[in-house]
């Protein structure tokens, strides 16, 4: 393979990308993030969890989110809206196998790949855009979103859809990182990181997050509870850097060339990190919210 330098690589890679071509092409590399291929980041429990082994903060959060969903016992229907290869998805089913769960994603790559790791089970992955399903209305007990609306700018739009397909009762849970205040109001290091953020993840924008509890109540969710776990996520997302370093070392050893997504995936990893730093500004939230 041919030699490649770093430095000119990123400075050349700029320019912008899609979500379908960033998991298209950079699903594989979360391989190095999670052996189990979970596409977020952690939830740090001191009775389950260890602050070195990031997997175990992982399938933590996937804990989390299933638990307020209520779908590890009895016969339920859950959909995952933005599901990666379905990790959430297998690590519900292997709870829970009386569960019937599907999943969507707009990468073929991730449902094609979704699929193979989920055929001892029941279930599947769709190739469709969480704003706008197949699915008829009422069909299905809980959905989950971990990490996966901030793509689509944490739109009204898929809340709607959410609310629509769920049924009389069913529950949704939103894993996400939201802004505590209007970007407008950012400072310049916040603005910075934000922009970037958003930019080599292909995302519209974070919302606010008390804009967004206002849409939750807009579209007819009730009891919606926002919790705020920045410091539970904070110790998975320090894993970051020595995450990105090891990739790097990984593919310059191997001679590899990076990808322009592989790219774009490491750089914004990097300010998600730096975005957590501004704390008044950037938060984690996990959303809870009932269809009246």
């Amino acid at each position: 393979m041919e030699s490649i330098n770093l430095s000119t690589q990123l400075e050349s890679n700029e320019k912008e990308i899609t979500t379908v071509d960033l998991y298209d092409e950079a699903t594989q590399d979360y391989e190095f993030w999670s052996k189990d291929f979970n596409m977020h980041f952690g939830y740090y429990s001191f009775n389950s969890t260890s602050l070195l082994k990031r997997d175990t903060m992982l399938n933590e959060m996937n804990n989390q989110v299933l638990k307020r969903l209520h779908v590890l016992k009895g016969d339920k229907t859950m959909i995952d809206l933005g599901c990666g290869v379905g990790n959430s998805m297998r690590y519900a089913l292997s709870r829970n196998s009386d569960l019937k769960a599907t999943g969507v994603t707009l990468s073929k790559y991730q449902v094609d790949l979704g699929n193979q790791l989920l055929e001892p089970y029941n279930t599947s992955i769709e190739l469709q855009n969480y704003n706008n399903t197949s699915f008829d209305s009422n069909s299905f007990d809980a959905a989950l979103a971990i990490e996966s609306f901030c793509h689509g700018g944490h739109s009204i739009t898929s809340l709607r859809e959410a609310h629509r397909i769920l049924k009389p009762g069913g529950r949704l849970v939103i894993a996400d990182a939201f802004l505590k205040k209007n970007h407008q109001q950012l400072c310049s290091g916040g603005r910075f990181a934000y922009n970037k953020l958003c930019n080599h993840w292909d995302l519209d924008q974070l919302e606010n997050i008390n804009n967004y509890k206002f849409n939750l109540e807009k579209v007819g969710f009730k009891n919606v509870k926002v919790e705020d776990v920045s410091f539970r996520v904070a110790p998975s997302v320090l894993h970051v850097p020595f995450a990105i370093a090891g990739f790097v070392i990984k593919e310059l050893f191997n001679k590899r060339t990076f990808k322009k997504e592989s790219l774009h995936n490491l750089k914004g990893s990097f300010y998600a990190l730096l975005s957590g730093l501004h704390m008044k500004s950037f938060g984690y939230y996990l959303i809870t919210a009932t269809k009246g």
